[in-house]
This record gives structure tokens, sequence and C-alpha cells, in this order.
């Protein structure tokens, strides 16, 4: 599904960036056709900044320390949005997703905002590669919301965590995903809440920073 890209300005914090994003209506509009030729078709929801994502870049500018000089993922990462803003403090950032449209959405911010330490990849965290580059710390944004997905996540952050990696992990407070978040509550450093604002309405996000060594080792 092809969808042009516009550059739009986020705010985060005292802070603003240009990311390529997709016109909404034109979203819809496209979703309609292909959805009336093809009723399977998905709904591209990665055309969207959601609360999560937003709340991770808060996060971040709030703990520059966190990433100071340190290689950082993003994983199902949609248009990138704490990638481009942790770009700022980490030495490398690997911006990957399972969509080529998101990739290309990506490389276009790059581009504009000629970054020079992002790199973009397609990647599915169903199946990560053998030669995945090392990583220090691993952002995931809003992915615990598909109840058939959490025990292969719980793999993937398990796996990243034995690893000594530092996991990131921001979402909303959906009472279907509290099993699967409880599960990883034994690796939980630090828990907080940040108040986001999404089409005019407060969204309250959770985020947790996961790791298996005490968080002043980190």
């Amino acid at each position: 599904m092809y969808l042009d890209s516009k550059v739009q300005t986020i705010h985060v914090e005292n802070q603003s960036i240009q990311l390529f994003i997709p016109n909404q209506e034109e979203v819809k509009r496209v979703y309609k056709i292909h959805s009336e030729q093809n009723p399977n078709t998905p709904f591209p929801y990665w055309t969207q900044v959601w609360p999560s994502a937003m709340a991770m870049a808060q996060f971040i500018v709030q703990n520059p320390n966190y990433f100071l000089g340190k290689h950082v993922t993003e994983l199902a990462a949609g248009l990138g949005l704490p990638s481009f803003v942790v770009a700022q403090f980490a030495d490398k950032v690997y911006c990957t997703d399972y969509l080529q449209e998101t990739i290309d959405a990506m490389k276009q911010s790059v581009q504009h905002l000629e970054i020079q330490n992002i790199s973009c990849a397609l990647v599915d965290w169903n199946n990560i590669p053998a030669d995945f580059p090392k990583t220090d710390i691993v952002l995931m944004s809003d992915i615990n919301y598909n109840p058939a997905d959490f025990d292969i996540l719980l793999m993937v952050l398990t796996k990243f965590i034995d690893q000594d990696c530092l996991i990131i992990l921001t979402t909303p407070q959906r009472l279907l995903a509290k099993p699967f978040i409880e599960k990883l509550m034994p690796y939980c450093k630090l828990s907080q809440e940040i108040v986001v604002n999404h089409q005019n309405k407060e969204v309250t996000i959770s985020v947790f920073v996961l790791h298996n060594r005490l968080i002043q080792e980190v």
C-alpha cells in the first residue's frame, strides 16, 4: 500500500523534530480502496505517531544518561520517533520494522534530518536474524496489544535481557496485557507513568526499564 508522506513537526518536551508522516485522510482513502478489493487488508497502524512512542520520546529526553555513547535498537519502530530522538545521545541507532513502507518513511526522515548515526532495516521480531547487530539498549513501544503475540514477545525480550541488554518498554494501560507485564516484573528496575496528549485526549502510558542487574550497575 503506497502512501505519500509529508514532513510534519512533532514536539517532544522542549524539542521539535520533523518526520515524514502520511496524511491520515489519505491513509483512510487508500485503505478503503484496498480493503474493498481485499477485505483482509490490514489497517496501516504504522502511519501514526502513537502515545506510547511519544511517551518513549519524552522518557529519552528526560533521561539522556541512559543513552550516551550507547548502541540503541528500536524494534517495531513504525515511523521511528524514539529512534530519531535518541540519535542525539546514542553512538549508533538501529531503527527496524517488518514493513517496507515504514522503512521507506524512516529513510525519508533520515535524509531530511541529515542524521548520520541511524541505520534503518527490515527486521521482524518474530524472527530475529542470527547476525543481528550487538546492542546495548532495545526500545519497544506499544507492542503488547495482541495476546497471541505475548509468548513470542516474552521470549524476544528475555533473550535480549539475557544478552545484558537494557529494555525500555512503553505501553498503554491495557487490561488484557496485564498478565504479559506481570511476567516481566522480575526484570523491572524502574517504572513510571507519562501522560501524553493524543487527538485532544490525555493518555496515560506506562514506562518500564527492564534489566537483569541492579539499575545502578547499568
